[in-house]
């Protein structure tokens, strides 16, 4: 709506669309004993102008196709999003009291729990790059004209995730995204770097190639224009910079650096300040109109089913290069696969899915947080986004993994240069706690092939499966083990090497496995049997075999990995066979390494097959 077309009538009921939602904030804050009513209150113009006079919508269907997408970046502002939808009619105003209680999914910052929330925030700085995986799939995948909206607040726009997401929505001319900051001046503890002034908000933002427009964040019929001219540019994003106060509309509250985090006490001064904001009600009894979206349809969402492995027995690659091998193929069989590259993709091979799909394929360039929270975005929208990078700069980006496994996100990280095995660049990019950090996180499968045909099936798995997948995946190259008829599933193993006589379980994935081989033909030529577990997924653990093996060999396990000791396939292997009383030795590295060959190192940092029979003569003496 343009701001001429703004009646006053309609001015005041947008206004007074602000003020309830200011009452409803405090009403449930204080009956929840905690919350940020005056971060609310700062930015509630702002929601007012946009759920009811700028954003097309449904109220009642918030996953409505082609509807505009609303992202609150500063989630702890949460009861003034859950307000507004009460107020659109999603659902009833008596259930935000029931904010921040066990019984309520209205919870202290939102999730996805809730239909209307695309992805878990409250970790400051994720908005932003959520919002660009939204706004890059109406724009080049989905051909949708809907747009997309993120609120942040001023403190967390310091945070390097934004500018990361600033420069790639810039890289995209993603004219159908509007960021808004909410420059209220006060942080948690201080005021802002910048606090009011919007002169240097202005040039940071332009100077990042966005269209950028100071308002008033109190001034509705200002917002209403603004929103408007941002709807009107194209060839780049907008950011609306609306100089607001903290605390809005209670005198007692707005502008005070004491106010966050903390709700007006309930009781009589609770009634105060709802009395306060009741007059500044408008008169009248002027209506707002939200604005449907357009119809929409998309194709249905089908199960990806690959052709057959093109890899033989006896083959020789790596498991990177089969990950890239086996994504090239899932770009054929699936139209809702995504790829995102961090400038590493013809290290991880998904460089041929970028080429072959380059409408379906985001380059981040150096920016693995934007990435990850690309990816969000997109899955948010019901693609299939496959994340690849070295698994060691998955570490930059893990706050995004965390707040992605809150949401529950349906996002597939691949982590390709793992462990000492890659060799002479050394231990600034070799993953060694990969499995630590995305085990860690619940519901998080975790998967590691060790040869070419197990990876491509599994990379099929990971796409048809629901949730979010790791895939740890090596440089170097290896022998393929498993003929194409092979199959895969999530939460299994393989026992490839066994026999009556074994006096010992050794458990590996990736090189050790073919270390653990090798030390199977010296051990077996001593006259020692043992038996050889691949164990390809970690996360969830195949505890029977686990079990069954350890029995039938006196109760010993021996895990190996190219991995650091702490959290990995070793730790994973004694949770799982502990309560059975059975004993786990496990071979791991245990220092920061160094750069060498990368057979060198294997051995040198004993996961080799001299320290795997070694370990085996001691533990069965």
């Amino acid at each position: 709506m343009a701001s001429a077309a703004l009646s006053q009538e309609s001015l005041y009921a947008l206004q007074n669309k602000a003020t309830q939602l200011r009452i409803e904030s405090v009403r449930a804050t204080s009956e929840a004993a905690s919350g940020h009513p005056s971060s609310c209150c700062s930015a509630a113009d702002i929601v007012a102008t946009l759920f009811f006079s700028v954003m097309r919508y449904d109220p009642k269907n918030p996953k409505a196709l082609n509807s505009d997408r609303f992202i609150l970046s500063k989630g702890h502002a949460a009861p003034l999003l859950y307000a507004a939808w009460a107020e659109a009619g999603l659902f009833p105003k008596s259930d935000l009291l029931k904010l921040r209680t066990l019984a309520s999914d209205l919870e202290g910052h939102p999730t996805p729990r809730l239909p209307f929330v695309d992805m878990a925030t409250g970790s400051l700085g994720q908005g932003l790059p959520v919002g660009i995986g939204i706004a890059l799939n109406a724009k080049s995948i989905d051909k949708l004209d809907h747009r997309t909206y993120v609120l942040m607040g001023d403190g967390e726009s310091v945070e390097g995730s934004n500018w990361e997401a600033a420069e790639v929505a810039r890289q995209y001319n993603l004219d159908n995204l509007c960021a808004i900051i909410d420059v209220n001046r006060l942080g948690q503890s201080d005021p802002t770097m910048l606090q009011h002034n919007m002169e240097g908000y202005r040039a940071r933002w332009s100077g990042f190639g966005w269209h950028a427009i100071v308002v008033d964040g109190h001034d509705i019929a200002a917002l209403v224009a603004a929103f408007d001219e941002a709807a009107r540019t194209k060839g780049k994003p907008t950011v609306l910079l609306a100089k607001t106060f903290k605390g809005h509309g209670l005198s007692f509250m707005e502008d005070s650096p004491n106010w966050h985090g903390k709700p007006v006490p309930k009781g009589e001064e609770t009634q105060k300040a709802i009395d306060e904001l009741t007059k500044q009600l408008k008169p009248g009894n002027g209506t707002v109109h939200i604005n449907p979206p357009a119809a929409a349809t998309l194709p249905p969402a089908t199960k990806t089913a690959l052709p057959p492995s093109p890899y033989k027995v006896g083959d020789a690659a790596a498991t990177r290069e089969a990950f890239g091998v086996a994504f090239e193929a899932l770009g054929s069989a699936n139209s809702s696969v995504v790829g995102l590259d961090a400038d590493v993709k013809n290290s991880t091979y998904t460089d041929k899915f970028g080429k072959k799909f380059p409408n379906r394929f985001l380059e981040n360039f150096i920016a693995e947080q934007n990435m990850v929270g690309a990816a969000a975005g997109f899955a948010a929208c019901g693609k299939v986004p496959f994340v690849a990078t070295f698994a060691a700069f998955f570490t930059r980006a893990y706050d995004f993994i965390r707040m992605a496994a809150i949401s529950q996100s349906n996002i597939k990280l691949v982590g390709t240069h793992v462990g000492v095995s890659i060799g002479e660049d050394g231990p600034s990019q070799m993953g060694l706690e990969d499995i630590a950090m995305m085990a860690a996180q619940p519901g998080v499968i975790v998967l590691y092939p060790s040869d070419a045909t197990c990876t491509y099936r599994l990379v099929e798995a990971a796409a048809n499966h629901k949730g979010m997948v790791y895939i740890r995946a090596g440089r170097p190259k290896s022998t393929v083990l498993y003929g194409p008829e092979e199959t895969f599933p999530i939460g299994g193993s393989k026992v490839i090497r066994q026999s009556a006589d074994d006096a010992l379980t050794i458990v590996a994935a990736g090189v050790t496995l073919f270390e653990a081989l090798k030390a199977y033909d010296q051990l077996k030529a001593a006259g020692i049997a043992v038996r050889v577990i691949d164990l390809y997924s970690i996360a969830p653990i195949d505890q029977a075999t686990l079990i069954a093996s350890a029995r039938a060999t006196h109760g010993r396990l021996l895990t190996v990995e190219d991995h650091y000791a702490h959290g990995g396939l070793g730790d994973a292997v004694l949770s799982a066979v502990s309560a059975e009383g059975v004993k786990v030795h496990k071979l791991a590295v245990r220092v920061i390494p160094h750069s060498g060959k990368p057979d060198e190192l294997v051995d040198h940092f004993g996961i080799g097959a001299r320290s795997i029979v070694e370990a085996t003569r001691q533990i069965i003496k």
